[in-house]
Protein backbone atom coordinates (compact mmCIF):
# COMPACT_ATOMS: atom_id res chain seq x y z
CA UNK A 1 0.00 0.00 0.00
CA UNK A 2 1.04 3.58 -0.41
CA UNK A 3 2.03 5.06 2.91
CA UNK A 4 0.94 8.69 3.13
CA UNK A 5 3.00 9.29 6.22
CA UNK A 6 6.63 10.37 6.03
CA UNK A 7 9.07 10.11 8.90
CA UNK A 8 9.41 13.35 10.82
CA UNK A 9 12.23 14.32 13.15
CA UNK A 10 12.11 15.75 16.63
CA UNK A 11 14.93 17.15 18.66
CA UNK A 12 16.05 13.66 19.64
CA UNK A 13 16.33 11.56 16.51
CA UNK A 14 12.72 11.42 15.34
CA UNK A 15 10.79 9.26 17.79
CA UNK A 16 7.70 7.28 17.03
CA UNK A 17 5.13 6.28 19.61
CA UNK A 18 2.67 3.44 19.64
CA UNK A 19 1.56 0.03 20.67
CA UNK A 20 3.74 -3.03 20.85
CA UNK A 21 6.61 -3.74 18.56
CA UNK A 22 4.76 -3.75 15.29
CA UNK A 23 1.31 -3.10 16.56
CA UNK A 24 -0.53 -1.81 13.55
CA UNK A 25 -1.14 -4.69 11.20
CA UNK A 26 -1.77 -2.19 8.43
CA UNK A 27 1.20 0.15 8.78
CA UNK A 28 3.08 -1.51 11.60
CA UNK A 29 6.12 0.69 11.97
CA UNK A 30 4.03 3.83 12.15
CA UNK A 31 2.72 2.68 15.50
CA UNK A 32 5.75 0.77 16.65
CA UNK A 33 7.19 3.01 19.37
CA UNK A 34 10.66 2.90 17.83
CA UNK A 35 13.43 5.47 17.93
CA UNK A 36 15.00 6.11 14.55
CA UNK A 37 18.43 7.57 13.91
CA UNK A 38 19.31 10.49 11.70
CA UNK A 39 18.30 9.61 8.16
CA UNK A 40 16.46 6.42 9.15
CA UNK A 41 16.91 3.45 11.43
CA UNK A 42 20.03 3.54 13.49
CA UNK A 43 22.82 1.73 11.76
CA UNK A 44 25.99 0.24 13.07
CA UNK A 45 26.95 1.01 16.63
CA UNK A 46 29.25 -0.44 19.28
CA UNK A 47 26.44 -2.84 20.10
CA UNK A 48 26.77 -4.42 16.68
CA UNK A 49 30.29 -5.53 17.45
CA UNK A 50 29.64 -6.65 21.00
CA UNK A 51 26.40 -8.59 20.84
CA UNK A 52 27.86 -11.25 18.60
CA UNK A 53 31.57 -11.04 19.26
CA UNK A 54 31.46 -11.40 23.03
CA UNK A 55 30.23 -14.98 22.71
CA UNK A 56 32.71 -15.94 20.04
CA UNK A 57 35.64 -14.29 21.83
CA UNK A 58 34.56 -15.52 25.28
CA UNK A 59 35.43 -12.10 26.64
CA UNK A 60 33.53 -10.90 29.69
CA UNK A 61 31.31 -7.89 28.89
CA UNK A 62 31.76 -6.62 32.46
CA UNK A 63 33.43 -7.55 35.73
CA UNK A 64 30.44 -9.49 37.06
CA UNK A 65 29.49 -11.63 34.09
CA UNK A 66 31.02 -15.12 33.94
CA UNK A 67 30.42 -16.86 30.64
CA UNK A 68 32.14 -20.04 31.74
CA UNK A 69 28.82 -21.67 32.64
CA UNK A 70 27.42 -20.76 29.23
CA UNK A 71 30.28 -22.47 27.46
CA UNK A 72 30.10 -25.50 29.74
CA UNK A 73 26.45 -26.01 28.76
CA UNK A 74 27.26 -25.30 25.11
CA UNK A 75 30.03 -27.92 25.10
CA UNK A 76 27.90 -30.46 27.00
CA UNK A 77 25.20 -30.15 24.36
CA UNK A 78 27.81 -30.49 21.62
CA UNK A 79 29.14 -33.64 23.26
CA UNK A 80 26.03 -35.41 24.52
CA UNK A 81 22.89 -34.27 22.68
CA UNK A 82 21.13 -36.87 20.53
CA UNK A 83 17.99 -35.79 18.75
CA UNK A 84 14.84 -37.64 19.79
CA UNK A 85 12.93 -36.71 16.65
CA UNK A 86 13.50 -36.75 12.89
CA UNK A 87 14.29 -33.04 12.99
CA UNK A 88 17.91 -32.10 12.56
CA UNK A 89 20.05 -30.63 15.31
CA UNK A 90 20.21 -26.83 15.07
CA UNK A 91 23.43 -25.49 13.64
CA UNK A 92 25.78 -23.25 15.61
CA UNK A 93 24.32 -20.04 14.20
CA UNK A 94 20.78 -21.03 15.18
CA UNK A 95 21.94 -22.00 18.68
CA UNK A 96 23.79 -18.73 19.11
CA UNK A 97 20.75 -16.75 18.03
CA UNK A 98 18.62 -18.77 20.41
CA UNK A 99 21.02 -17.94 23.23
CA UNK A 100 20.88 -14.24 22.40
CA UNK A 101 17.07 -14.33 22.22
CA UNK A 102 16.98 -16.00 25.64
CA UNK A 103 19.29 -13.37 27.10
CA UNK A 104 17.13 -10.56 25.73
CA UNK A 105 13.96 -12.29 26.95
CA UNK A 106 15.43 -12.52 30.48
CA UNK A 107 14.99 -8.74 30.84
CA UNK A 108 11.24 -9.34 31.08
CA UNK A 109 10.31 -6.41 28.84
CA UNK A 110 7.78 -7.29 26.11
CA UNK A 111 9.07 -4.44 23.95
CA UNK A 112 12.75 -5.47 24.09
CA UNK A 113 13.18 -8.16 21.45
CA UNK A 114 15.95 -9.80 19.45
CA UNK A 115 14.97 -10.45 15.84
CA UNK A 116 16.92 -12.96 13.72
CA UNK A 117 17.41 -12.00 10.05
CA UNK A 118 14.05 -13.32 8.82
CA UNK A 119 12.09 -11.47 11.50
CA UNK A 120 14.21 -8.36 11.05
CA UNK A 121 13.42 -8.47 7.33
CA UNK A 122 9.69 -8.64 8.09
CA UNK A 123 10.05 -5.67 10.41
CA UNK A 124 11.88 -3.71 7.73
CA UNK A 125 8.87 -4.32 5.48
CA UNK A 126 6.66 -3.05 8.31
CA UNK A 127 8.61 0.20 8.35
CA UNK A 128 8.08 0.67 4.63
CA UNK A 129 4.35 0.08 5.12
CA UNK A 130 4.20 -1.96 1.91
CA UNK A 131 2.03 -4.87 2.98
CA UNK A 132 -1.56 -5.83 3.68
CA UNK A 133 -3.23 -6.71 6.93
CA UNK A 134 -6.51 -6.89 8.82
CA UNK A 135 -6.53 -3.35 10.24
CA UNK A 136 -6.12 -3.50 13.99
CA UNK A 137 -3.61 -2.74 16.70
CA UNK A 138 -2.30 -5.45 18.99
CA UNK A 139 -0.19 -5.32 22.14
CA UNK A 140 1.07 -7.54 24.91
CA UNK A 141 -0.87 -7.30 28.16
CA UNK A 142 -0.11 -9.66 31.04
CA UNK A 143 1.79 -11.82 28.55
CA UNK A 144 -1.25 -12.18 26.26
CA UNK A 145 -1.65 -10.95 22.68
CA UNK A 146 -4.43 -8.40 23.14
CA UNK A 147 -6.46 -6.35 20.66
CA UNK A 148 -6.02 -2.65 21.33
CA UNK A 149 -8.53 -1.48 18.74
CA UNK A 150 -9.74 -2.31 15.23
CA UNK A 151 -9.44 0.46 12.66
CA UNK A 152 -12.51 2.11 11.18
CA UNK A 153 -13.82 0.37 8.06
CA UNK A 154 -11.25 -2.42 8.45
CA UNK A 155 -11.64 -6.18 7.89
CA UNK A 156 -11.02 -6.65 11.63
CA UNK A 157 -13.88 -4.33 12.56
CA UNK A 158 -16.13 -5.99 9.99
CA UNK A 159 -15.38 -9.38 11.53
CA UNK A 160 -16.48 -8.14 14.96
CA UNK A 161 -13.04 -7.72 16.58
CA UNK A 162 -13.23 -5.57 19.72
CA UNK A 163 -10.89 -3.75 22.05
CA UNK A 164 -9.77 -6.11 24.82
CA UNK A 165 -10.15 -9.32 22.82
CA UNK A 166 -7.34 -11.79 23.49
CA UNK A 167 -5.95 -13.80 20.56
CA UNK A 168 -5.33 -17.38 21.69
CA UNK A 169 -4.56 -18.87 18.25
CA UNK A 170 -3.60 -17.56 14.83
CA UNK A 171 -4.77 -20.16 12.34
CA UNK A 172 -3.45 -23.34 14.02
CA UNK A 173 -0.65 -21.69 16.00
CA UNK A 174 -1.06 -21.01 19.71
CA UNK A 175 -0.06 -17.54 20.90
CA UNK A 176 1.22 -18.89 24.21
CA UNK A 177 4.53 -17.08 24.97
CA UNK A 178 4.36 -15.35 21.60
CA UNK A 179 5.64 -11.79 21.28
CA UNK A 180 3.88 -9.07 19.30
CA UNK A 181 6.25 -9.23 16.33
CA UNK A 182 5.60 -12.95 15.90
CA UNK A 183 1.85 -12.38 16.07
CA UNK A 184 2.02 -9.61 13.50
CA UNK A 185 4.06 -11.76 11.13
CA UNK A 186 1.49 -14.57 11.31
CA UNK A 187 -1.59 -12.36 10.98
CA UNK A 188 -0.49 -10.23 8.08
CA UNK A 189 -0.23 -11.49 4.52
CA UNK A 190 -1.27 -10.88 0.94
CA UNK A 191 -4.52 -9.05 0.28
CA UNK A 192 -7.32 -11.51 -0.48
CA UNK A 193 -5.97 -14.31 1.72
CA UNK A 194 -7.68 -15.47 4.90
CA UNK A 195 -6.48 -15.67 8.48
CA UNK A 196 -8.42 -17.29 11.33
CA UNK A 197 -8.14 -15.78 14.81
CA UNK A 198 -9.35 -17.66 17.88
CA UNK A 199 -10.51 -15.08 20.40
CA UNK A 200 -11.17 -15.06 24.13
CA UNK A 201 -13.62 -12.32 25.08
CA UNK A 202 -14.59 -11.51 28.63
CA UNK A 203 -18.20 -12.50 29.29
CA UNK A 204 -18.31 -15.13 26.53
CA UNK A 205 -18.69 -18.78 27.55
CA UNK A 206 -16.80 -20.16 24.56
CA UNK A 207 -13.88 -19.05 22.45
CA UNK A 208 -14.81 -17.11 19.31
CA UNK A 209 -13.44 -17.96 15.88
CA UNK A 210 -13.03 -15.03 13.47
CA UNK A 211 -12.18 -15.61 9.83
CA UNK A 212 -10.81 -12.41 8.30
CA UNK A 213 -9.84 -11.63 4.71
CA UNK A 214 -6.70 -9.51 4.56
CA UNK A 215 -6.87 -6.23 2.64
CA UNK A 216 -4.74 -3.20 1.88
CA UNK A 217 -5.54 -0.84 4.75
CA UNK A 218 -5.90 2.91 4.47
CA UNK A 219 -5.33 4.68 7.76
CA UNK A 220 -7.73 7.58 8.41
CA UNK A 221 -6.47 10.64 10.24
CA UNK A 222 -9.55 12.29 11.72
CA UNK A 223 -13.27 12.92 11.36
CA UNK A 224 -15.41 15.77 12.65
CA UNK A 225 -19.10 16.11 13.54
CA UNK A 226 -21.40 18.07 15.80
CA UNK A 227 -23.38 16.51 18.65
CA UNK A 228 -25.89 18.55 20.63
CA UNK A 229 -23.93 21.45 22.11
CA UNK A 230 -20.47 20.20 21.13
CA UNK A 231 -18.07 19.95 18.21
CA UNK A 232 -16.41 16.51 18.07
CA UNK A 233 -12.97 15.75 16.62
CA UNK A 234 -12.21 12.04 16.31
CA UNK A 235 -8.44 11.68 15.95
CA UNK A 236 -7.45 8.20 14.76
CA UNK A 237 -3.66 8.57 14.69
CA UNK A 238 -0.73 10.94 15.19
CA UNK A 239 0.67 10.72 11.69
CA UNK A 240 2.55 12.99 9.31
CA UNK A 241 -0.53 15.03 8.44
CA UNK A 242 -2.41 15.00 11.73
CA UNK A 243 -1.13 18.46 12.73
CA UNK A 244 -2.50 20.13 9.59
CA UNK A 245 -5.72 18.11 9.78
CA UNK A 246 -6.17 19.22 13.39
CA UNK A 247 -5.72 22.85 12.36
CA UNK A 248 -8.41 22.38 9.72
CA UNK A 249 -10.69 20.74 12.27
CA UNK A 250 -10.14 23.57 14.74
CA UNK A 251 -11.08 26.07 12.02
CA UNK A 252 -14.29 24.09 11.50
CA UNK A 253 -14.87 24.24 15.26
CA UNK A 254 -14.51 28.03 15.19
CA UNK A 255 -17.00 28.28 12.35
CA UNK A 256 -19.49 25.84 13.88
CA UNK A 257 -20.81 28.24 16.48
CA UNK A 258 -20.31 25.61 19.19
CA UNK A 259 -18.70 26.57 22.49
CA UNK A 260 -17.76 23.07 23.62
CA UNK A 261 -15.17 20.67 22.20
CA UNK A 262 -14.80 16.88 22.47
CA UNK A 263 -11.49 15.35 21.36
CA UNK A 264 -12.06 11.62 20.92
CA UNK A 265 -8.82 9.64 21.33
CA UNK A 266 -10.46 6.27 21.91
CA UNK A 267 -8.79 3.53 19.89
CA UNK A 268 -5.94 5.86 18.89
CA UNK A 269 -2.72 3.84 19.30
CA UNK A 270 -0.23 6.67 18.85
CA UNK A 271 2.13 7.81 16.12
CA UNK A 272 4.66 10.63 15.87
CA UNK A 273 5.82 12.25 19.09
CA UNK A 274 6.22 15.59 17.35
CA UNK A 275 2.56 15.53 16.31
CA UNK A 276 1.44 14.91 19.87
CA UNK A 277 3.58 17.79 21.16
CA UNK A 278 2.43 20.17 18.42
CA UNK A 279 -1.25 19.34 18.88
CA UNK A 280 -0.89 19.85 22.64
CA UNK A 281 0.45 23.30 21.79
CA UNK A 282 -2.80 24.18 20.05
CA UNK A 283 -4.46 24.12 23.47
CA UNK A 284 -1.67 25.02 25.92
CA UNK A 285 0.33 28.23 26.49
CA UNK A 286 3.92 28.34 25.21
CA UNK A 287 6.57 26.61 27.28
CA UNK A 288 4.30 24.11 29.00
CA UNK A 289 5.68 20.60 29.50
CA UNK A 290 3.89 18.05 27.34
CA UNK A 291 5.93 14.95 28.17
CA UNK A 292 9.15 13.93 29.90
CA UNK A 293 11.47 11.29 28.50
CA UNK A 294 13.15 9.46 31.38
CA UNK A 295 16.29 7.41 30.67
CA UNK A 296 16.65 5.88 34.11
CA UNK A 297 18.03 6.80 37.51
CA UNK A 298 20.88 9.29 37.46
CA UNK A 299 20.41 10.28 33.82
CA UNK A 300 19.18 13.65 32.65
CA UNK A 301 15.70 13.51 31.18
CA UNK A 302 14.52 15.19 27.98
CA UNK A 303 11.57 17.55 28.31
CA UNK A 304 9.24 18.36 25.41
CA UNK A 305 7.42 21.70 25.65
CA UNK A 306 4.83 23.58 23.64
CA UNK A 307 6.09 26.13 21.13
CA UNK A 308 3.58 28.96 21.39
CA UNK A 309 0.97 27.93 18.80
CA UNK A 310 -2.02 28.13 21.12
CA UNK A 311 -5.28 28.49 19.22
CA UNK A 312 -7.83 28.18 21.99
CA UNK A 313 -8.40 29.12 25.59
CA UNK A 314 -10.39 26.12 26.78
CA UNK A 315 -10.99 24.71 30.25
CA UNK A 316 -12.22 21.47 31.87
CA UNK A 317 -15.83 22.69 31.76
CA UNK A 318 -15.99 23.12 27.97
CA UNK A 319 -13.30 20.68 26.75
CA UNK A 320 -13.53 16.88 27.10
CA UNK A 321 -10.98 14.30 25.96
CA UNK A 322 -12.40 10.78 25.56
CA UNK A 323 -10.02 7.88 26.28
CA UNK A 324 -10.26 4.11 26.64
CA UNK A 325 -8.18 0.94 26.61
CA UNK A 326 -7.36 1.53 22.96
CA UNK A 327 -5.76 4.92 23.66
CA UNK A 328 -2.02 4.43 23.79
CA UNK A 329 1.33 6.18 23.83
CA UNK A 330 0.94 9.51 21.97
CA UNK A 331 -2.75 9.51 22.95
CA UNK A 332 -1.80 8.99 26.58
CA UNK A 333 0.80 11.76 26.33
CA UNK A 334 -1.69 14.26 24.91
CA UNK A 335 -4.53 13.31 27.26
CA UNK A 336 -2.23 13.39 30.29
CA UNK A 337 -0.84 16.81 29.41
CA UNK A 338 -4.25 18.41 28.79
CA UNK A 339 -5.62 16.95 32.01
CA UNK A 340 -2.68 17.80 34.27
CA UNK A 341 -2.51 21.36 32.97
CA UNK A 342 -6.24 21.75 33.80
CA UNK A 343 -7.18 22.38 30.17
CA UNK A 344 -9.53 19.41 29.64
CA UNK A 345 -11.51 16.77 31.49
CA UNK A 346 -10.68 13.18 30.54
CA UNK A 347 -13.70 10.89 30.44
CA UNK A 348 -13.88 7.18 29.67
CA UNK A 349 -11.83 4.17 30.68
CA UNK A 350 -8.21 3.46 31.66
CA UNK A 351 -5.76 3.78 28.77
CA UNK A 352 -3.60 0.93 27.50
CA UNK A 353 -0.32 1.90 29.16
CA UNK A 354 2.36 2.09 26.46
CA UNK A 355 4.81 4.53 27.98
CA UNK A 356 8.16 3.41 26.62
CA UNK A 357 10.33 4.11 23.61
CA UNK A 358 12.45 1.59 21.76
CA UNK A 359 15.65 1.92 19.74
CA UNK A 360 16.17 -0.39 16.77
CA UNK A 361 19.77 -1.49 16.24
CA UNK A 362 20.68 -3.32 13.04
CA UNK A 363 23.29 -6.05 13.54
CA UNK A 364 25.99 -7.20 11.07
CA UNK A 365 24.31 -10.50 10.13
CA UNK A 366 21.06 -8.66 9.26
CA UNK A 367 19.44 -9.52 12.57
CA UNK A 368 18.28 -6.68 14.83
CA UNK A 369 17.80 -5.75 18.46
CA UNK A 370 14.90 -3.63 19.58
CA UNK A 371 15.57 -2.33 23.08
CA UNK A 372 13.63 -0.12 25.44
CA UNK A 373 15.76 2.94 26.20
CA UNK A 374 13.38 5.30 27.99
CA UNK A 375 9.98 5.81 29.58
CA UNK A 376 7.50 8.57 28.88
CA UNK A 377 6.22 10.49 31.88
CA UNK A 378 3.39 13.01 32.14
CA UNK A 379 4.25 16.65 32.96
CA UNK A 380 3.89 15.84 36.66
CA UNK A 381 6.20 12.84 36.31
CA UNK A 382 3.59 10.06 36.28
CA UNK A 383 4.56 6.91 34.38
CA UNK A 384 1.81 5.22 32.38
CA UNK A 385 3.93 2.25 31.28
CA UNK A 386 2.09 -0.05 33.64
CA UNK A 387 -1.59 0.35 34.33
CA UNK A 388 -2.21 3.22 31.92
CA UNK A 389 -3.78 6.56 32.76
CA UNK A 390 -7.00 6.81 34.73
CA UNK A 391 -9.61 9.25 33.40
CA UNK A 392 -10.82 12.14 35.53
CA UNK A 393 -14.33 10.73 35.16
CA UNK A 394 -14.61 6.95 34.92
CA UNK A 395 -17.26 5.65 32.51
CA UNK A 396 -16.72 2.02 31.46
CA UNK A 397 -18.12 0.59 28.23
CA UNK A 398 -18.79 -3.12 27.88
CA UNK A 399 -18.12 -5.18 24.73
CA UNK A 400 -21.87 -5.74 24.41
CA UNK A 401 -22.49 -1.98 24.43
CA UNK A 402 -19.85 -1.56 21.74
CA UNK A 403 -21.55 -4.19 19.58
CA UNK A 404 -24.94 -2.53 20.05
CA UNK A 405 -23.60 0.96 19.36
CA UNK A 406 -24.36 2.18 22.88
CA UNK A 407 -21.85 4.93 23.68
CA UNK A 408 -22.18 5.87 27.35
CA UNK A 409 -18.84 7.66 27.24
CA UNK A 410 -19.94 10.09 24.55
CA UNK A 411 -23.24 10.56 26.33
CA UNK A 412 -21.38 11.33 29.54
CA UNK A 413 -19.17 13.86 27.74
CA UNK A 414 -22.21 15.69 26.39
CA UNK A 415 -23.82 15.75 29.83
CA UNK A 416 -20.60 17.08 31.37
CA UNK A 417 -20.47 19.89 28.83
CA UNK A 418 -24.07 20.78 29.66
CA UNK A 419 -23.05 21.26 33.28
CA UNK A 420 -23.92 17.85 34.76
CA UNK A 421 -20.91 17.14 36.99
CA UNK A 422 -22.54 14.21 38.81
CA UNK A 423 -21.80 11.64 36.10
CA UNK A 424 -19.44 8.72 36.62
CA UNK A 425 -16.72 8.59 39.22
CA UNK A 426 -14.14 11.35 39.55
CA UNK A 427 -10.77 9.67 39.88
CA UNK A 428 -8.12 12.23 39.08
CA UNK A 429 -8.04 16.01 38.99
CA UNK A 430 -10.28 17.76 41.50
CA UNK A 431 -12.58 20.34 39.86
Amino acid sequence: MQNEQTTKKTKNNGKLLGIGLAAMLAVAAFFSGVQFGQGGIKGESPLEASIFSFLYSKEKPDDEADLGEFWRVWNLLEEKFVTSSPTSTPNQTDRLRGAIAGMVDSYGDPYTVYMPPEDASYFAEDISGNFSGVGMEVGLRDGLITIIAPLPDSPALGAGIQTGDIITKIDDTSTDRMNVDEAVRLIRGEAGTEVTLTIYREGEVELLEKKIIRQVINIPTLDTETKDNAFVIKLYSFNGISESKMREAITQFEQSGKDNLILDLRGNPGGFLESAVTIAGYFLPAGKVVVRENFGEGKEEDVYRTQGQRLFNLNPDNFVVLINGGSASASEILAGALSEHKIATTIGDTTFGKGSVQELVNLPDKSALKVTIARWLTPEGVSFSEGGLEPNVYIPRTPQEVMEGIDKQMEAALKWLKGDKTIGEKLGVKF
